[in-house]
């Protein structure tokens, strides 16, 4: 059964920006080891990473019906990469399953966030 349906869409020159910016939001979205998995990457790459991750997240707690804050933050949401690429939630305070989907184009990243019960 469904719980909830979140979606967002981030520009990416916005996330590149910010973390020019204020380098120390890389440790306020990223948990460690999306942080390890984020130093792997290229620049545009990186890019392209820590948006999807900030975009996953707040589709995330979109789809929990709360929005970022004290109920759901970045760091209570873990998502990597399954060994074929695949972007899987693999820490959640959800009690169920959570499905994400991120997609890139060369400007925008936009992602979905299914959370289902049973």
């Amino acid at each position: 059964m469904i719980y909830g349906i979140g979606i967002d869409i981030t520009d990416l020159d916005r996330v590149a920006q910010v973390v020019a910016k204020q380098p120390q939001f890389l440790e306020k979205v990223l948990t460690p080891d999306e942080i390890v998995d984020y130093r792997q990457l290229s620049q545009r790459r990186a890019v392209e990473f820590i948006g999807g991750r900030w975009s996953a997240k707040e589709s995330y707690s979109k789809a929990m019906g709360t929005g970022i804050g004290s109920v759901v933050g970045f760091q209570d949401i873990e998502i990597r990469d399954n060994a074929q690429g695949q972007p899987i939630v693999t820490r959640q305070p959800f009690e169920g399953i959570a499905h994400v989907s991120i997609s890139h184009t060369d400007t925008v990243v936009m992602t979905e966030v299914i959370l289902e019960r049973g």
